[in-house]
């Protein structure tokens, strides 16, 4: 049995290089990645949700055969608004992250307020973007201290603008998907996502934080490879 080819987008503040724990367990998986335009080191190049789409949509295209598409997080978002009228793409696994319908952004799925760990940054110039305050905490709790460090180290900045614009397509309307619940997650809490996790065909579960390609990958990976027989 051939499986489909696997596409990761990671969350806000990410980039694929957070991934790599999980992509070393997904051996004999042909694994793509897509970096967000949305989030990079230069706050006065980043994109926003639509041209994270874009991204996310052309890298889609430049797979040949059947895909699955992973999207943590905020991921999740453009994933969804990227995915439709994609024949290529057989399932969409939201990972702790955003499953949202037409008319809704992140922050009006949050209640329209920053969350209290963004820090919003406005500079004459650039356009708003995100910091977050404590980190670790937030996205690492049951990571190692040394991988937790080093992961925060390395996120960037993020777009203000991707958190406040619209979904205007929605994919898992027409793709089958599978919601991932991180039920110790400190970033989006459990029961979000158990809303969120209503709009998905298949609702599995990790006792793990926000970010399981670092604290649990491997059990991450089995839950993906399972996922890809279903497409």
């Amino acid at each position: 049995m051939t499986l489909p080819s696997l596409l990761l987008v990671p969350g806000a503040w990410h980039k694929p290089e957070h991934l790599r724990l999980l992509i070393d367990d997904l051996s004999g998986i042909d694994v793509h990645t897509v970096a967000l335009t949305s989030s990079g080191d230069d706050p006065k190049t980043l994109g926003d949700m639509y041209s994270d789409a874009a991204a996310i949509k052309s890298a889609v295209e430049a797979i040949d055969g059947p895909v699955v598409v992973v999207a943590h997080s905020y991921g999740g978002i453009p994933a969804t608004q990227a995915l439709v009228a994609t024949p290529n793409v057989k399932r969409i696994v939201y990972l702790a992250a955003f499953q949202l319908d037409a008319g809704d952004s992140l922050l009006s799925s949050v209640g329209g307020s920053p969350a209290p760990w963004w820090e919003v940054h406005r500079q004459e110039g650039v356009g708003d973007f995100l910091t977050v305050t404590g980190p670790v905490d937030v996205f690492y709790g049951d990571v190692d201290g040394g991988v937790a460090e080093k992961a925060a180290a390395a996120l960037g900045f993020q777009s203000y603008a991707a958190t406040t614009q619209e979904l205007t397509a929605v994919a898992w309307q027409t793709i089958p998907s599978t919601y991932i619940i991180c039920e110790a997650d400190k970033a989006i809490p459990p029961f979000a996502q158990e809303l969120f996790s209503k709009r998905a065909n298949r609702t599995l579960r990790l006792e793990s934080s926000h970010s399981p390609f670092l604290s649990r990958p491997s059990v991450l990976a089995q839950l993906i490879k399972h996922e890809l027989t279903l497409a």
